[in-house]
């Protein structure tokens, strides 16, 4: 199987499917306790979202949105904008 121990569906580039399949894959290192397979799944994950911007948003950078996640970070660290009670911790 390689690097998963369970089957993972596989994605098609530049499509939100990857991302999915990305995530999945996350998912499964941290199931896996490798943290270090969990940070490249990551970094898999960024490149799966750059080619779906580059796709079907290609005005949008991945830096665009990296602003908007430091903006709304930005919010939750000036208390603007407030967790939700009910949010999941994992």
């Amino acid at each position: 199987m390689g690097y998963h121990k369970r089957e993972i569906k596989k994605g098609v580039v530049g499509e939100k499917t990857k991302i999915y399949e990305e995530l999945d894959e996350f998912y499964e290192s941290l199931e896996q306790d490798n943290p270090v397979m969990a940070l490249v799944e990551l970094s898999d994950l960024v490149g799966a979202v750059e080619m779906y911007l580059e796709k079907y948003h290609p005005s949008i950078k991945l830096e665009d949105l990296v602003t908007m996640a430091r903006t709304t970070r930005g919010a939750f660290e000036d208390g603007t904008r407030a967790p939700r009670d009910n949010a999941p911790t994992e």
